[in-house]
């Protein structure tokens, strides 16, 4: 690429994430992208839903055509349409992605913002009865979480897009980025029903999560 060099990561013989350089003042950070089927129309929606266009549209060579945006709160994401490279698949096998959660200040003002943008639903319903932890679904399928920011602990941290990547043993895994030079910013914790889960940043600080599955239910909390 003319910017810099960009890798796909694959596991198995599935594409699963990639990485590239970071533009001049732009944090080390893991971005999430979702797939949209005109970038151009989903882009001029994205303002007068309340959020902010940072980015595009444009081509990203032949693979798609994609913009980055921020949600009212201030969390990154990205468009996608996709033309010769659809992109990482969503859940499937371990070391794939697996469910995609926004932590946010304002969880009623995120749900009306991407429901406007995206079409999406939550569950519970958000602003009619807040929960600590919500779903977001797309065509009755639940497709990620919305966490809202409470207490002290998140002094400091801006609203966000969390990764989780599927493992088999989070403890081993866990153990291993530690030895590799990552900080365990959660350690292993069970959630109830779900499986067991850490929060990591690696090396260069960009902070993910990881998940051992115990259900085929998504991640119940953070």
């Amino acid at each position: 690429m003319p910017e810099g060099v960009y890798t796909l990561f694959q596991s198995g013989v599935n594409d699963a994430a990639a990485v590239c350089s970071a533009p001049p003042g732009v944090p080390v950070h893991w971005g999430v992208y979702f797939s949209v089927a005109a970038a151009d129309q989903s882009a001029a929606r994205i303002e007068p839903c309340g959020g902010k266009l940072i980015a595009g549209p444009f081509d990203a060579h032949d693979a798609g055509r994609m913009a980055v945006a921020q949600d009212p709160q201030g969390a990154v994401f990205s468009l996608w349409q996709a033309k010769r490279h659809i992109g990482a698949t969503h859940g499937g096998p371990l070391g794939q992605v697996v469910w995609p959660e926004l932590a946010t200040t304002d969880p009623a003002g995120a749900a009306g913002f991407y429901s406007r943008l995206f079409g999406w639903k939550t569950r519970p319903e958000t602003g009619v009865a807040e929960a600590a932890y919500t779903e977001w679904q797309n065509g009755g399928v639940s497709i990620g979480g919305l966490l809202p920011m409470q207490g002290d602990h998140w002094q400091g941290v801006p609203p966000h897009w969390m990764i989780y990547i599927t493992v088999a043993d989070c403890d081993e895994r866990a153990a291993t980025a530690h030895r590799l030079g990552a900080e365990i910013c959660v350690p292993p914790k069970d959630i109830p029903n779900v499986g067991r889960f850490s929060v990591i940043a690696d090396p260069e600080g960009a902070a993910f999560s990881i998940i051992q599955m115990t259900t085929v239910h998504p991640p119940a909390a953070a």
